[in-house]
């Protein structure tokens, strides 16, 4: 079945396309420029009428946001090792990406102090492990993109964060992660300060 991954890079469908290459699978890009407003314009809202990436094509079928973007690539590459089997895991995979989606996207539209105050809720939730779920999963890819961006924005971010800052330096070993970044740098980010 072909994959094609609506994108605009280094927005949330850089989570989507590490997994990409998590997964092995072969697939297609499509990038989309937020500066032409690509995404506003008939035939992507013909696609995905919210008129947002990431969208992954499925056949003909389109998968939208983060979470279920993840979630499908998971499930359809279990030999990829990135959602346990185990229902209570994989729930707490949903838990994480719900709380990354609703709690830490969010923030920064709140303000610094409100930024400081969920990032430090993550820390907490991270624990002491190297995993969000005990071992690699979708939930440290769909973390990862969003502190990846706190970290590369021109705005200020919280200090101290430890274990989120343990986590970046693991995910930004992996050759996964290495490709996408490689591959969005080439097509260029347009991304807000």
């Amino acid at each position: 079945m072909t994959l094609t991954l609506y994108l605009s890079p280094g927005s949330s469908s850089m989570a989507v396309h590490i997994a990409l290459h998590e997964v092995g699978a072969p697939f297609e890009i499509k990038s989309l420029s937020f500066h032409e407003k690509e995404h506003r314009q008939p035939p992507f809202l013909a696609i995905n009428p919210a008129g947002k990436v990431p969208t992954l094509l499925v056949g003909g079928t389109p998968v939208t946001e983060v979470a279920g973007c993840l979630l499908y690539l998971a499930k359809r590459f279990p030999e990829a090792g990135l959602l346990p089997s185990d229902p209570l895991a994989e729930a707490q995979a949903v838990s994480w990406m719900s709380f990354i989606a609703s709690t830490l996207h969010p923030a920064r539209r709140l303000g610094e102090d409100h930024v400081t105050e969920v990032w430090t809720l993550a820390e907490r939730k991270l624990g002491a492990g190297d995993w969000a779920l005990g071992r690699y999963s979708i939930a440290d890819i769909h973390l990862f993109r969003l502190y990846w961006r706190m970290v590369n924005a021109s705005r200020p971010r919280p200090q101290g964060l430890k274990r989120l800052d343990s986590l970046y330096e693991r995910m930004m070993a992996r050759p996964a992660v290495q490709r996408t970044i490689e591959i969005e740098s080439g097509l260029g980010y347009e991304l807000p300060p």
